[in-house]
């Protein structure tokens, strides 16, 4: 079945979700390759500000299905959009989408250093949890120091 019309079968809702997970992977993207990093994360920040909450008071926890439509959304916007999508920009799509929902996920991103060279690996992590960016070798990666996100 085409692509086109795996997205008309879907439900309103699920398909609204993946349009803008789509353009926001892509305006992401394209912020990665053209602004200092910290300069898109101010912009991610005006852009989609959260709902109002008091930020002092703890976060409830996330529903499943809030949770697994994002994951599905940024996971089949990364297989249709064009390249290769990289962690960092799936795992910022995933925080701004998660935290628009009022939630308070971490970015993380973490090196490693091979015999050969370094490696850098980016993953959300919302209430102790890896949400975005799991490997089964995660554990390598050291994580950097906050970069305390404007969100």
């Amino acid at each position: 079945m085409s692509p086109v019309l795996k997205l008309l079968r879907l439900q309103r809702c699920d398909r609204t979700l993946l349009i803008k997970t789509y353009l926001l992977l892509g305006f992401i993207r394209l912020g990665l390759w053209l602004l200092p990093f910290q300069t898109l994360q101010k912009w991610l920040a005006t852009l989609h500000h959260p709902p109002h909450a008091d930020p002092a008071a703890p976060s409830p926890r996330i529903s499943r299905r809030t949770l697994r439509a994002v994951v599905w959304a940024v996971n089949t916007s990364s297989r249709y959009m064009p390249g290769d999508v990289k962690c960092l920009a799936r795992a910022l799509v995933t925080q701004v989408l998660i935290y628009r929902r009022g939630y308070r996920p971490e970015l993380k991103i973490g090196v490693a250093k091979t015999a050969d060279c370094l490696e850098a690996h980016a993953w959300v992590e919302l209430q102790g949890h890896v949400i975005m960016g799991l490997m089964n070798d995660l554990s390598r990666f050291t994580p950097m120091p906050s970069l305390e996100s404007k969100m």
